[in-house]
């Protein structure tokens, strides 16, 4: 008899995987979802104030953190892939805005507690070794009232809202067959089911999250009391 347990299996360390010439790729064929980060920063800053303190994890090529910047936050990033972290800051700066972004691991994140007063993390949380210590971090580091945005893929995308998602981000023909690939090959096998997601916010110290559902993927938000 199989005998079923919430514990995930810890992963293997993913960074390698992001850096150099993927990293480079990643950031051109991004660019193409650049009005998706527009519409994401737009809905922050309907209820988070001007000036406040946002941390985003695993920001990549920096486009949704320079969004946010953009609409007067102090953003700051932190990525486990030093191309990243160099990417992120020459967008960055051909943007015109200013962003700390730092090399570092969300499992040990080199922050005070109660630092920021938002925390978002996009594609990401699924190459988490260990997904309950990088939820526990990131609430240390929330202020208490600050809040979090954890969005990923889900596992249980169709193969039509794949298709959808990646016409979506407007890229060659090349990018579109290789970005499907992706998504089909490594993604969807990396990726949780949204019930998977909910066992891991409550065993995390945030006790519980809300998740919503759109096209490919879960936004599960958090707060800390």
């Amino acid at each position: 008899m199989t005998i079923r347990t919430d514990a995930p299996k810890r992963k293997p360390y993913l960074g390698v995987q992001m850096e150099g010439p993927i990293a480079s790729w990643y950031d051109r064929s991004t660019r193409g979802r650049i009005p998706e980060f527009v519409r994401t920063a737009e809905e922050v800053a309907t209820w988070l104030p001007a000036g406040s303190r946002v941390l985003e994890v695993a920001p990549g090529p920096g486009f949704l953190a320079i969004e946010l910047a953009k609409r007067g936050y102090s953003v700051t990033g932190i990525d486990i892939s030093r191309s990243f972290v160099e990417i992120a800051g020459r967008n960055a700066r051909d943007a015109g805005v200013t962003i700390d972004f730092r090399r570092g691991d969300v499992a040990r994140m080199p922050f005070a507690d109660d630092s920021f007063d938002f925390v978002v993390c996009v594609a990401a949380f699924k190459n988490f070794p260990d997904p309950v210590t990088a939820l526990d971090e990131v609430h240390r580091v929330l202020r208490p009232g600050g809040s979090a945005s954890i969005q990923d893929l889900r596992k249980e995308a169709t193969d039509p809202e794949i298709a959808a998602e990646v016409r979506g981000m407007n890229q060659g023909r090349v990018n579109t067959f290789i970005t499907k690939w992706i998504f089909r090959t490594a993604l969807l096998r990396a990726a949780y089911r949204t019930e998977a997601v909910d066992r891991l916010a409550a065993r995390s110290r945030f006790g519980y999250g809300r998740i919503t559902t759109k096209g490919v993927g879960f936004d599960l938000r958090l707060a800390k009391r």
